[in-house]
């Protein structure tokens, strides 16, 4: 009866799983790290502008997205986090992160299509610089800014799918770090001098150590 030897897989296909983790790490970092970036900027920047009518004429108003609303930049934040706290954790717990930082990202993405029709945050304003708390924006027109930060937005959603799908073959914290660990071995005091050897002795009181072993000489 012959035996059936295995044979290892090619090292191409073996290395294959590394290469995927080591790519897919590079990019999720690059695209959370950016979708936060551009998100917090978008919201710091002039949403929409109007006019409201005043009794000495026209008003020029503007609300940043700050204005509209903060849960673009709220979430960059808990997004950015999120894609710090991944490498500090495994299997159930790196699973959890990864779906935060994904919805992060898809929050960032609906909060911002919304606020980019809003018109509530100047008809504040209007009411505010007009005294009139019915009073309205007029000649209403938005910017780009909200759908730049639904393109931050989509980018950390994309590193939170990243972390789902191969979040598995990247690297965690240290194991010095974690809860649990082995304490370093203490160093073993030195042996005590051989009476018999007078040479030993000589280098022990040389050392500042009791030939004896039972004290500091």
């Amino acid at each position: 009866m012959g035996y059936v030897t295995a044979v290892p897989p090619p090292r191409s296909e073996a290395a294959a799983p590394a290469r995927s983790g080591r790519r897919s790490l590079a990019l999720a970092l690059l695209c959370g790290a950016l979708g936060a970036a551009v998100a917090l900027l978008a919201t710091r920047q002039r949403w929409s502008q109007g006019t409201v009518t005043v009794p000495g004429g026209d008003f020029s108003l503007t609300a940043q997205g700050s204005d509209v609303t903060g849960v673009p930049a709220a979430l960059a934040i808990v997004g950015l986090a999120a894609l710090v706290a991944v490498f500090a954790v495994r299997r159930a717990g790196r699973f959890a992160v990864a779906v935060l930082l994904a919805l992060s990202g898809a929050g960032i993405v609906a909060a911002a299509l919304i606020g980019a029709s809003d018109s509530s945050a100047l008809d504040e304003k209007a009411a505010q610089a007009s005294g009139d708390t019915s009073a309205t924006v007029a000649t209403l027109t938005h910017t780009g800014w909200p759908y730049a930060a639904a393109v931050g937005g989509a980018l950390i959603l994309l590193a939170g799918l990243l972390a789902l799908r191969y979040g598995s073959l990247w690297p965690a914290m240290s194991g010095r770090y974690e809860r649990g660990s082995a304490p370093r071995p203490r160093r073993r005091a030195p042996a005590a001098a051989d009476p018999d050897r007078p040479e030993e002795i000589w280098k022990a009181l040389d050392r500042g150590e009791d030939p004896t072993g039972t004290g500091p000489a």
